[in-house]
């Protein structure tokens, strides 16, 4: 990929109940919990940096989330009602080819973000970084995840999205079908048809094939890329997870 890459770091305050992390963590904000001895934007923002991506903007909407991404030399861009519509208004700024990861990544590496674009295929308008349950359960035993079932094992996803080209527009619409079903992989094989869910059903259908039958559905090229390392797949979304990272940091 000769263009150069942009990235795009979702950090918006999510609507409803506080966060459950920032409550046990005692702070305003996610993002600004410490995770060997830097804030998780902050670390989030350095490994995007590492891998050699210059321009890098924050989608975030709290005060102190704001002062940290631009003392990191990144730039605000107010989010959106949900992630898919803060992606769309990513994607109308930066275009392609555009990286998307969230700030609550705290293991994220340069490496794995260089890895992830060199492995995107040439025909890809978009791919998506996963990992297999035996290999995020190599790195962290103790980790809880969602699991999406196919015929090649059980797969977690990484939170890193590469929008490689002008078509990966229409990976937006497939982005919010994801966003809706990303905790009942069966209805989100539903709405790929009957043929797909009776595959599906028989245990016949890989996640590559999934992924590329939902880019079809969408009129693009979609394409998944295996992870090498199963930190690549644990984020922060409960105390649990913080938990797991931070020894995981300790060990590192």
């Amino acid at each position: 990929m000769n263009t150069a890459v942009s990235a795009l770091i979702l950090a918006g305050s999510r609507p409803g109940a506080p966060d459950p992390v920032a409550v046990a963590e005692r702070v305003s904000h996610k993002a600004l919990v410490t995770v060997g001895g830097r804030l998780m934007l902050e670390r989030v923002i350095a490994a995007v940096r590492d891998s050699g991506i210059e321009r890098i903007v924050v989608a975030a909407d709290h005060p102190e989330v704001i002062a940290l991404a631009q003392s990191c030399g990144a730039e605000v861009m107010a989010p959106e009602a949900g992630p898919s519509a803060s992606v769309a208004a990513g994607f109308a700024l930066l275009g392609a080819p555009m990286l998307v990861t969230t700030a609550d990544h705290a293991l994220l590496k340069g490496e794995w973000i260089r890895n992830f674009v060199a492995a995107m295929p040439l025909d890809a308008d978009v791919a998506v970084l996963m990992a297999r349950r035996d290999t995020v359960l190599r790195a962290i035993p103790t980790t809880r995840r969602t699991w999406l079932r196919f015929a090649d094992g059980r797969w977690s996803g990484c939170n890193l999205f590469l929008l490689a080209g002008p078509n990966a527009a229409r990976a937006l619409d497939a982005w919010k079908t994801i966003e809706s079903h990303r905790k009942r992989p069966w209805r989100l094989v539903a709405s790929l048809g009957l043929g797909t869910l009776f595959n599906y059903a028989r245990g016949k259908l890989t996640v590559s094939e999934a992924m590329l039958r939902l880019g079809l559905r969408f009129g693009l090229v979609a394409r998944m890329i295996a992870a090498n390392d199963g930190l690549a797949a644990i984020d922060v979304d409960k105390p649990e997870d913080l938990a797991d990272v931070r020894r995981a940091v300790r060990r590192l």
